[in-house]
């Protein structure tokens, strides 16, 4: 079949990304100015974005927030006062329809950047970091958020979420955890967000040559309750996307993290940034069956396809 007309091209092109495919990434950050890899955003510019996001049609948005005061217990990671707190509740203001997701970990609130806390020796203490993780579940719920994300993939961390959540009244909250590949694409994240960890790795974080064992921990999670499944970064877990939309029966919706927003984008002259390439590459993930597809570029795709 002749395919080089592009009447003929257009009519067999199939399903095309379109905004509500995409869920925006806001870094959060308090009223400073200081330079940063990542862009990011202060709690009065939530509501403008949240706007502007739902003008173009992106219906959701995933909230990473730390802590200005940080210590060895992340005391201030469950603040109703705090920065998640209050950017939770402006996004929920300006849009009430709009989902909100939120990252649950210690490592942002803690004073050294690690994604557990320590016990008196300085071993993992993996049992209060999950009371931890769960009171921030709760906290989140409280001020409005529809999808909590656990991101420490401490074992028994999502059950431990799910049971707070249902016992404070949020048995209609959503679970998402994250399921993450070591990689260096993190880093302009973890520079912006001062989540760097002391111990230079994350503990938890699957080996990308061990697929096996990212199908068996996602599996590990639904049974203990999670909703959906979070998957980074979003290129490198592509057959494992393949692979969760043929064993489980949860949506999974890849994370495109810093690294390949940086990478794959470039400058305009005008200042912008041509996304051209993050259109492409999440064409492939949704391909593979994508349920979302959550990126720091959501916004400047749906103008992108607004204007095509």
């Amino acid at each position: 079949m002749p395919t080089h007309r592009p009447a003929v091209r257009n009519f067999l092109s199939g399903t095309a990304l379109t905004p509500a495919d995409l869920a925006m990434v806001f870094l959060m950050r308090e009223d400073d100015d200081a330079p940063r890899p990542m862009p990011t955003l202060t709690v009065r510019e939530v509501s403008g974005a949240i706007v502007a996001m739902e003008s173009l049609g992106v219906k959701s948005v995933k909230i990473f927030a730390g802590s200005r005061v940080r210590d060895a217990r992340a005391s201030q990671g469950a603040s109703p006062t705090g920065l998640m707190a209050r950017s939770i509740r402006a996004a929920k203001k300006a849009a009430p329809s709009v989902a909100v997701m939120t990252e649950t970990c210690v490592c942002s609130h803690s004073d050294f950047g690690e994604c557990w806390l320590a016990d008196e020796r300085g071993a993992m203490d993996l049992e209060e970091t999950t009371e931890v993780l769960a009171a921030q579940a709760v906290m989140q719920a409280d001020v409005g958020a529809d999808i909590v994300g656990p991101a420490a993939m401490i074992p028994g961390s999502v059950r431990a979420v799910r049971e707070a959540l249902d016992a404070a009244g949020h048995k209609d909250v959503a679970i998402m955890p994250h399921l993450i590949f070591e990689s260096s694409l993190y880093e302009g994240y973890r520079t912006t967000m001062e989540a760097v960890p002391r111990s230079g790795a994350r503990a938890f974080q699957i080996n990308p040559w061990q697929s096996d064992q990212a199908v068996h921990t996602a599996r590990r999670m639904v049974e203990e309750g999670a909703d959906m499944i979070l998957t980074e970064p979003a290129l490198h877990t592509v057959d494992t996307v393949v692979h969760l939309k043929d064993k489980l029966t949860v949506p999974v919706m890849p994370f495109s993290v810093s690294g390949e927003y940086l990478r794959l984008t470039d400058r305009r002259v005008d200042g912008e940034r041509d996304v051209r390439g993050l259109m492409e590459a999440y064409t492939v993930l949704k391909r593979a069956g994508a349920d979302r597809i959550i990126t720091y570029g959501a916004l400047e795709i749906a103008r992108e396809l607004r204007a095509s």
